[in-house]
Formats: structure tokens, sequence, C-alpha cells
């Protein structure tokens, strides 16, 4: 079918200037390639398509029942083929997209603001959960793109580097912790933590970090966002670890104050995944795009 795709648009005009010559000019050809490859569709067809005349051609019944079908054919194609290029002009389309909440609300939202003004015929999906639940999402086929925290383990996923996250400790600016001195990692260790629940991702990494430098986090209260977490530090509930880019309005502030330490937690980055060898919609590739830049 492929094969003959080509025939048929040929013979496509030939029908409508019911002349090879006058289909040849059309179709940039040569008179005897026209000829040639309705020759050739004819043979394959086992039928005479057009009756050859001194005056031009005209369609036998044979003709006349295969035009009829190959201009409805050809009509869906070209129409298929503006629909394609509505995608490659970003004139239609849909982004999917998983995220988590505080990437969503401290590192997406200028992305997309910007993104939807350029592009306001894109529809948004957007899906929330931890990254292994964006992770899952990608793989089942209902997201496109993930932004989460980074580092992850995913041989199927190519990722994307694209922010630098530091993590580090607060405390209530009403907190009566010495802040002129700096604090080993054992020392914050005693003190009450509050920090997410286990399952996600920022929790591992410090985890392991820790766990590197030979001391365990024993968290007094746990949670599922950095949000409650950064509040609880505000009413000196306890010392929290979050991300110092989520909390600088704080920081600057004066709300909370940042536990000076003897060593940082090395940075790490929010990255941008998809699954690799998987051809991502044209809307999905100028996002990636604009993340990078």
């Amino acid at each position: 079918m492929i094969g003959k795709l080509d025939l048929y648009r040929i013979f496509q005009v030939v029908s409508q200037n019911k002349s090879f010559s006058k289909a040849s000019q059309e179709l940039f050809m040569t008179q005897s390639a026209v000829s040639q490859s309705i020759s050739k569709l004819e043979m394959e067809l086992g039928v005479t398509l057009f009756y050859r005349t001194p005056k031009g051609v005209t369609l036998t019944q044979e003709g006349e029942m295969l035009e009829s079908y190959t201009r409805q054919a050809l009509t869906t194609i070209r129409a298929a083929e503006d629909r394609l290029l509505d995608f490659q002009e970003m004139k239609t389309g849909e982004l999917r997209l998983a995220v988590g909440d505080t990437i969503a609300r401290y590192v997406l939202l200028p992305y997309l603001e910007t993104y939807h003004s350029q592009y306001p015929q894109i529809k948004l999906k957007i899906l929330n959960g931890t990254t292994a639940e964006i992770i899952a999402y990608i793989k089942a086929g209902e997201a496109d793109v993930g932004l989460c925290h980074l580092p992850i383990e995913e041989p199927q996923m190519e990722i994307y580097p694209f922010k630098e996250i530091h993590d580090v400790f607060i405390t209530s600016s009403s907190s009566n912790l010495a802040l002129d001195e700096k604090w080993s990692f054992q020392s914050v260790a005693d003190l009450p933590l509050i920090l997410l629940e286990k399952q996600s991702n920022s929790r591992t990494y410090v985890d392991q970090f820790m766990t590197s430098r030979g001391v365990t986090l024993k968290p007094v209260i746990e949670l599922g966002s950095y949000d409650l977490i950064t509040e609880f530090a505000k009413i000196n509930l306890g010392i929290s670890c979050v991300v110092q880019e989520f909390v600088e309005e704080y920081l600057e502030k004066g709300i909370v104050k940042k536990l000076p330490l003897l060593e940082e937690i090395p940075p790490r980055h929010i990255g941008v995944i998809h699954l690799k060898n998987m051809p991502l919609p044209q809307a999905a590739h100028v996002f990636i795009d604009r993340l990078k830049e």
C-alpha cells in the first residue's frame, strides 16, 4: 500500500486534468513518467483505469470508482498532514506532566506560566505525586514528562538535571539555639528533628549522606510536605531539614534561620525525566527545551 501511494497521487492528478501532459506539468514529471506510473498502477490492480484518446484520457467505470475512493483518501491524508503541521507549530497538542506539590509550587509555576502564554492552544494535564509515583505515571504512559528530585536510579529514563538545590536545617527565629557557631552533624542529630517521610526522595538523600558521615537521623516528627515541616519549624516545634531555595522568602524576612554547619550537605538537583527510546510529543519537546534554557 505504501509503495502505491505515489501512484494513487499521480492517478488523482491525471483524473482531474484528463490529460497526461497537463498532469506532468502539475507534478513536475515527464509525460512518459506519468504514463508509465499509470500503466504500473493498472498492471498491479489488474484493471484499465483510463481510455486513451487523441484528445486526452477519460476514466473507465473502474477508474471512476477508484477515483472517488482515492479522492477521499488523499483528502484525509492532506488533512492529517495539516494536523501534524499544527502539532509541529504548537497550534494544538497536549502537555502531560507529572510533578510533586513542592516542585510545582516553587519551581514549575514560572516555567508553566511562560509556556502557557506562548502556546495557549496546548492543553495541560498535570498529575501530582511523589518521585516514585511520577516514575510510575511515565512508565504507564499516563505522563510524558516528569519533574522530580534527583538523584534517581532508573535505567529506562532519560534524566536532565536543570536546577541545583541545597538541603539545609532551619529553626524558628524565636529559637534560643546558638547560631553564631557551626554545628556538627551529630549535634544536629541530637536536636528534635522534623523531617519528610522516609519514602520521599529528598529524605532518602539526606539520610544516606548522614549515614556516610556516621550519623543517624531520628526525627520526632515526620510529615509529607516541605510547607508543613517549614511551618512546624516556624512555630519552634523543632529543627526542619528543607531545601533552601524553597524557603528563601522566610530566610530573607527572618521568619526562620539557617543552622550553620561545620560541613554543608552536597547540593543535588531537580531534574526533568522521560522514557528513553520513546518519541515525545512536540509539546513535551518544547517544554523540555524551555527547562534546559
